[in-house]
């Protein structure tokens, strides 16, 4: 496939490996040949499942920031995550070391989220004074609910593999072996049948939002943010998850 995106086949599950070292970021080298793949297995009859992982010490763990400033090439993060949920067959994020940023946006345009017992997972862009760009505050609280996607996206500070799994971000927690745990797991779900629904139809954690407590606490957030724009902007944007209809939402954190 390229040198950055590999393809393997494990019976009828295929496995896309990221490697771009040191932390597999997601410059346009990576981006244009994993969607590449995307598409082709998407199209291929004789894959049931498709399960994303990274080689080295990590998971995606960000964006490019020698691409910071510059025109973006296509494809965007966004298409890319658009792309996997139009994938029937179920797609799998196989995470380890850290999937943070643009790496955990990549994890939940999956169906599936598996971590090893010590993945960290998080949006840090605050920190940055940026808003996560690539969904994360549209799809994170259909997961988690918009409370503690709130905490997480304002804080910016990652969460463990278990916090995770208790969350409902993550699908299975695992000790060694995240490969043959991530082919297994995938191929148990594909032969168990779909239909499989993308985190963006997904609404149980926003059934459960008390819209009075949200603002409290988000209000709470804005005064101990001294004035800051980016943690008060990334509130309004998980409020808009809650409010608005999916595509509105993505369409308004890709305005803020």
């Amino acid at each position: 496939m390229s040198d950055f995106v590999k393809v393997s086949r494990h019976g009828d599950v295929a496995v896309v490996t990221i490697d771009n070292p040191p932390v597999n970021a997601l410059s346009f080298h990576v981006r244009e040949p994993l969607m590449q793949a995307l598409v082709e297995l998407r199209d291929d009859a004789s894959v049931a499942a498709i399960v994303i992982a990274c080689a080295g010490r990590t998971f995606v763990a960000g964006a490019d920031i020698t691409e910071f400033g510059k025109p973006m090439q296509q494809p965007e993060l966004r298409a890319i995550v658009a792309t996997l949920e139009t994938i029937a067959k179920p797609t799998l994020a196989a995470i380890h070391g850290t999937a943070l940023g643009g790496g955990l946006e990549l994890a939940l345009g999956c169906h599936f989220r598996i971590a090893d017992v010590g993945a960290k997972l998080g949006l840090p862009e605050v920190k940055l004074g940026l808003l996560p760009g690539g969904g994360g505050t549209v799809r994170l609280p259909r997961l988690v609910g918009a409370t503690k996607a709130l905490r997480m996206i304002v804080s910016g500070t990652p969460i463990g593999a278990t916090e995770a799994h208790e969350a409902g971000l993550v699908d299975a927690v695992f000790d060694g072996d995240l490969a043959t745990h991530a082919v297994n797991f995938a191929g148990e779900i594909a032969r168990k049948g779909g239909p499989f629904t993308p985190v963006r139809d997904r609404n149980q954690g926003l059934k459960e939002t008390d819209l009075a407590a949200f603002d409290a606490e988000a209000a709470d957030l804005a005064r101990k943010a001294r004035g800051l724009e980016a943690p008060i902007a990334c509130a309004q944007s998980v409020r808009n998850a809650v409010t608005l209809p999916f595509d509105a939402a993505l369409a308004a954190e890709r305005a803020l």
